[in-house]
């Protein structure tokens, strides 16, 4: 089978978004050996749209339309491939429920071009919204086959995920089962990953594997195909032991909505130890990102931003001559910062965060050095980092590396 994305917004050809849906269907198409051999990206306009989809049937089988679903004038994406294939927009009365009941839930008028929404090309398959109100719709025309996704991230991922791979995986593998299992790794590369795994790679048959560099962190996606469920994850449990074997100082956890924050909280949690911060270079970022896990109160003392040398003394009670004798980017001072943390908060555990985030050096030190600082019971560490990128890049992988930092101290501790 061929597929060819069509991704389809004035928005993304203006540069005002990213058209990262495309990239996630096709990574799912990947993962279920469904061939993806081009993309398009065209405006919201009909006879535009129109001309991609004659093309796209030129050279695919397997035609995902993503955008262009909602209620206004320019979303054509249905209306479009519904004249392009000479059928009519029909009603899908379970969608059409679902209009009407959050239309009641607030009270608005359900005007006529909201139920737009809930049509589809006549003869389709619906795929439900569990997060939104625009139905997605697969429509069949001989060996061809025509997908209608929505273009929101929050509607869009969970449609493939829930209803567009399990309808490709059953038209691709018929009766087969096919099981994921999703590794989780931070402080290593997607090309280093690549080149530890490579001879799995390359010998791949079933189970498949398949490397996604995702905001500075990569996941492994291993994938198993057989008649039941738990015969698929049997075959995936010695391929993840294999590759634990070789990479598993980097592993933090597991499944595509797992972060590094919520396996901290839950490793905080098993271990009933308490956590507190000193940040200077993050100025917050760190408990910030921390407080965004439910049931962090438990566990979270609160922190400190120290971003002057004269708050990290008057905060901390560090000593501001040596804080200048040392430079505020130096071991010394990260250590001092985590010890202080820690005991001011009387917590188990404290990071620190000190280092020249950019754009240019700051009293000598190069932009994207950073010291992170590590106190618990059994004494203070502080370990140097040289992060690329720019400056918000600088702090987004400081606060990832002390997410990272703290697991692995709680995860030693435990062993």
């Amino acid at each position: 089978m061929q597929a060819e994305i069509i991704a389809v917004g004035t928005e993304i050809l203006l540069g005002q978004i990213v058209n990262s849906n495309a990239s996630v269907v096709a990574a799912e198409l990947a993962a279920l050996g469904i061939d993806s051999l081009n993309q398009q990206v065209v405006g919201d306009n009909g006879p535009r749209l129109d001309a991609a989809i004659t093309l796209a049937e030129s050279r695919a089988d397997l035609i995902i339309l993503i955008g262009g679903l909602g209620p206004t004038k320019d979303d054509l994406s249905k209306q479009t491939l519904a004249a392009h294939l000479g059928v009519d927009l029909v009603v899908d009365q379970p969608s059409l429920a679902v209009l009407d009941a959050y239309a009641q839930q607030w009270h608005k008028v359900m005007t006529p071009n909201n139920r737009v929404q809930a049509m589809l090309p006549a003869g389709a398959t619906p795929l439900p919204n569990a997060v939104g109100l625009a139905v997605g719709a697969v429509s069949t025309v001989g060996n061809r086959r025509y997908v209608l996704l929505p273009g929101p991230p929050k509607e869009f991922a969970p449609m493939v995920s829930g209803q567009l791979v399990p309808y490709l995986s059953r038209l691709v593998h018929g009766d087969a089962v096919l099981e994921s299992r999703v590794l989780r790794f931070f402080g290593i590369g997607e090309s280093l990953l690549a080149t530890e795994l490579a001879d799995l790679i390359d010998a791949q048959t079933n189970p498949t594997l398949a490397t996604y560099i995702k905001d500075t962190e990569v996941t492994l996606r291993i994938t198993a195909k057989a008649q039941t469920p738990a015969a698929a994850q049997a075959l995936i449990d010695p391929m993840e032991r294999t590759v634990l074997g070789r990479v598993g100082q980097y592993f933090y956890g597991y499944g595509d909505a797992n972060s590094l924050e919520a396996e901290l909280v839950k490793a905080l949690a098993a271990s009933h130890c308490t956590i507190t911060a000193a940040e200077s270079l993050t100025a917050g970022a760190f408990q910030a990102t921390l407080a965004g896990v439910a049931g962090v109160s438990a566990w979270f003392k609160g922190g400190f931003v120290t971003y002057s040398n004269h708050t990290k003394a008057t905060l901390l009670g560090l000593d501001e001559a040596t804080i200048d004798a040392d430079g505020a980017v130096s071991e010394a001072t990260a250590k001092a910062m985590a010890q202080a943390a820690r005991e001011k908060a009387a917590a188990d555990l404290a990071l620190s965060f000190t280092g020249v985030a950019g754009p240019g050096p700051n009293e000598g030190v190069a932009a994207g050095t950073v010291w992170i600082g590590l106190a618990t019971a059994d004494g203070v560490t502080a370990t140097l980092y040289h992060f690329p990128g720019n400056r918000q890049l600088v702090r987004a992988r400081a606060v990832k590396t002390g997410l990272f930092t703290a697991l692995q101290a709680l995860r030693a501790a435990a062993k």
